[in-house]
Formats: C-alpha cells, sequence, structure tokens
C-alpha cells in the first residue's frame, strides 16, 4: 500500500511475484490515509508522548483494513505480518484484524520463530529476498507522508547522536537557509486548506510542507518512547508536513477556543494519541473521542503565520474570523473596553475561600511563613 514512500510500486509488485506470490496487489492509499486517518488526528491535536505525530501508528489501521478486504476477496483464511514480537506493530495488525474480521487468524512468522534483525537479514540472503538492510546498515525504517520512522543500528545506544545517514527528508539545521522562510497555512474547522493564500488538496499541501519544512530542517524528533508491551525504545523519526501543521493549528485553537474546552481537549487530545499508538483505532472509544473533537472544530477557521529557521519553527501571528481574542478587552492602550471597576468584587468573592481559611486555620501556615521570611535577606539596611 502505497502511503507516500515514494517508491517504485511497479518493481515492489515484480518482487513479490518473483519471490513466491501467486499474486500482488498494489494500492494507492494516500488520499484515504490522509482524509480519514491524519486529518482527524490533526484535529485532535494528538501527539504520543508530547513528540511522536504518531506517523507509523496511523498507517497501520488502513494497511490492516485493506488486508481484510483482500483476504475476503481471495476467500483467504488468513493474513500474515512481518512483525517482530516486540515492537507496536503486532498489536496494531492483529487487533485491528479482530476487530474487522475476528474469524481470520494471523500468521507472524518473525515472531513465532523468535527471530532478531540478524536472524531475518540472513534469512533473506539465503532465500534472495531483496531487502534494504544489511549487517553494515540496519536501520529499521518506514515511511509515509506523516512522518518517517528510523530504528535500530547505532540508534539503540540512547547516548550515542544520531548519525547524519539516518536522515534523508530534512536538511542539518546548520546547512539549512541562512534566511528564515515564512508560510501561511489556511484552516477550515481546523482542517488545512490553503498554503499561502493558495488552495490545496490534502496530498499536495503535505508534499509541499515535508519538502519546504525538510528544507529549513524542521521536522527531527529524537524520543526515547515507552511501547505498548512494557519496554522503552528509542526512535529516531523525520516529520517536516506533520510539526508545522499541528503546531498550527494549536495557535489556531489557542485564539478560537474558550479556555475550559480547550483544557479539557488537551485531555481527549492525550487519549487519542494513546488509542493511535495502542493499536485500538477501530474501537468504539475512538468514536465517542472524535464525537467531541469535530464538535470543538466548528470555529477552527482561519490563519496561521510560521517563521521556519535552521531547524525550529515559530508561530508569529494567526488570525480567524471567529477569534475569541478581542484587542478592545485586551489593550491596555486606548479604545480599552474592560470594564476595571467590575474586578474588586469579583476578585473579593474569588479570594473568598482563602480568606475565610487564613482566619480559621492562618496558624497552620504560620511556621512555614517564618522559615521563608528568614530565609530572605535584606538588601538594604
Amino acid at each position: 500500500m502505497d502511503l507516500g514512500e515514494k517508491r517504485d510500486l511497479d518493481a515492489i509488485q515484480a518482487r513479490a511475484l518473483q519471490i513466491g506470490a501467486s499474486a500482488a496487489y498494489v494500492v494507492d492509499g494516500r488520499v484515504p490515509f490522509l482524509k480519514h486517518f491524519v486529518w482527524p488526528s490533526l484535529q485532535t491535536g494528538a501527539v504520543y508522548e508530547k513528540e511522536y505525530p504518531l506517523a507509523t501508528a496511523l498507517g497501520r489501521p488502513l494497511i490492516a483494513a485493506q488486508l481484510v478486504q483482500i483476504a475476503r476477496q481471495e476467500n483467504a483464511q488468513a493474513i500474515a505480518h512481518g512483525c517482530t514480537g516486540k515492537g507496536n506493530d503486532q498489536v496494531r495488525f492483529d487487533v485491528s484484524t479482530a476487530a474487522l474480521a475476528p474469524d481470520l487468524q494471523v500468521v507472524a512468522p518473525v515472531r513465532e520463530w523468535g527471530m532478531n534483525r540478524d536472524d531475518e537479514i540472513e534469512y533473506a540472503r539465503r532465500h534472495a529476498i531483496p531487502v534494504p538492510a544489511t549487517v553494515d546498515s540496519p536501520y529499521s525504517t518506514d515511511e509515509n507522508l506523516w512522518g518517517r520512522s528510523i530504528e535500530a543500528g547505532i540508534l539503540e545506544d540512547p547516548w550515542a547522536e544520531p548519525p547524519a545517514e539516518v536522515f534523508e527528508w530534512t536538511r542539518d539545521p546548520r546547512q539549512a537557509p541562512d534566511q528564515p522562510g515564512y508560510l501561511e497555512l489556511s484552516f477550515k474547522q481546523g482542517l488545512p486548506v490553503a498554503l499561502d493564500g493558495k488552495a490545496l488538496d490534502a496530498l499536495e499541501l503535505v508534499s509541499r510542507l515535508n519538502a519546504l519544512g525538510g528544507e529549513h530542517g524542521v521536522g527531527r524528533i529524537d524520543h526515547l518512547e515507552n511501547r505498548l508491551i512494557g519496554i522503552k525504545s528509542r526512535e529516531i523519526y523525520e516529520a517536516p508536513a506533520a510539526v508545522l501543521l499541528l503546531q498550527a493549528h494549536q495557535a489556531l485553537e489557542d485564539i478560537t477556543l474558550p479556555k475550559d474546552v480547550a483544557r479539557f481537549k488537551d485531555l481527549v487530545a492525550q487519549q487519542w494519541g494513546q488509542m493511535v499508538y495502542d493499536g485500538l483505532w477501530f474501537s468504539p472509544l475512538r468514536d465517542a473521542l472524535y464525537a467531541f473533537v469535530a464538535e470543538t472544530q466548528r470555529h477552527v477557521t482561519g490563519e496561521v503565520r510560521l517563521k521556519l529557521f535552521k531547524g525550529s519553527s515559530q508561530v508569529v501571528g494567526r488570525k480567524g474570523p471567529e477569534q475569541l481574542y478581542q484587542l478592545s478587552l485586551a489593550t491596555y492602550g486606548k479604545g480599552d473596553s474592560f470594564d476595571q471597576s467590575a474586578a474588586a468584587g469579583f476578585i473579593k468573592l474569588w479570594g473568598q475561600g482563602v480568606r475565610t481559611a487564613s482566619q480559621v486555620q492562618g496558624q497552620l501556615h504560620t511556621r512555614d511563613l517564618a522559615v521563608l521570611l528568614g530565609e530572605v535577606k535584606r538588601l538594604t539596611p
């Protein structure tokens, strides 16, 4: 399934037939991937453990759904995958299959035979199966439009700096342009619809952002993450478009969502990220969470301007037709329409509980206060 890997699909199909497949299907899943998996997660603002944009995790349920569909078409009784028994993807494929076709058996040779990376490379060599990994370059990579992941090899040492050879999408920030780049993203109800004022479809928009961000060295992530099965794993990611879009979307929500909605949505985003990472896309939880997210996006429309420079991106402007930021309320200059006379009564009521506690239980804080003030040094005689 092509999710944006930029590989020779005809050669992949031919290779499958050459090494023994009776039939080989090659399908283009790029648009459905963005529309039905990436965009809802962008609206949610989901980032696993504050760093990982969930690129690989978002691609697996779509691949699993396609596997089930072809299995039905071919009257197969099982599907197979090459995941190890230590990773997350085995869970994502197995659980997605269980949700969509509980009668199908899942065959996982690498897991069942207890193979390690060297075993796999040797097996491929012995059976003339062409694979990109070698003993000298043992990296395991996965790519789609939302990001590229790299693991194994020297990267398994969390103290080692990732070598330059592992990066393909992003420039070394030291070699990025010496002048910052600016771009403007337009959103409609939480979904990106235009770049620099030009309407683009999802595929072209993400592709351009990957190129623009990568040119400025934006999107490199070095994450020591907690895998679903209970071990820690060091992963390197390149995700220029994801980093830029998530940052811009958050900036637009900052100016359009009420405080209490925004804070509760942070909890939903965390739960969504965990759900996707744990392989539970096809679950009642996903439907329930997205119902809330969709409601929050009704007013998330507007533009965000980003500044890209030497590996970083910064929000430098945001606006929306239904923004809750009002200059007449926020300004400290002329045109201030805020009624300051109402503040005193509000503060009195707001502090009533603290005042009562101090009056009744104030002696409980006396010792701490004495210690604190005893450590304050006078600056004048």
